[in-house]
């Protein structure tokens, strides 16, 4: 049986929300605790982003019986357009630097914003990307309930 050879993950929605706070969305610890991690708690005080080129960030997603830290470094911050930073879970062996994920904002004129993601790397497996991916796309469900909510 050959694996695929999968690379990433693509994933582009179109947001019911202005640009600014679907960009604040992603660099704000409250908002982004209130929907990183879907349906699973990410603990606010476990949440550090340092929202610059060189910048750290760190959290903690918490389900029941385990806890799942991740971390990473930002690359690049163009607000409200673009965002390119790092993303290392602990189970990523220490001399990998991680999968790069890149987010750009456009914003459609509608009071809607087209958010494309890109998560690449070549570090995971063809299932890891598929798990990650479905993931992610739990993750941007809660995110557009957060964002209906603001």
């Amino acid at each position: 049986m050959t694996e695929s050879a999968r690379e990433g993950i693509d994933i582009t929605r179109v947001l019911d929300a202005p640009r600014e706070p679907v960009f604040e969305a992603w660099t704000t610890p409250e908002h982004f605790a209130a929907w990183y991690g879907g349906d699973a708690e990410v603990p606010l005080e476990r949440v550090s982003m340092d929202v610059r080129p060189g910048g750290a960030s760190s959290l903690v997603i918490v389900v029941p019986g385990t806890e799942m830290p991740f971390h990473g470094v930002y690359r690049e911050v163009l607000a409200p357009e673009r965002l390119v930073f790092t993303l290392k879970d602990a189970t990523a062996p220490a001399d990998v630097e991680g999968e790069t994920v890149t987010v750009t904002f456009t914003d459609r004129g509608d009071k809607t914003t087209e958010m494309v993601f890109k998560q690449r790397g070549g570090n995971l497996t063809a299932e890891q990307y598929a798990a990650a991916e479905d993931g992610w796309e739990a993750f941007f469900d809660a995110l557009v309930a957060r964002l209906a909510s603001l």
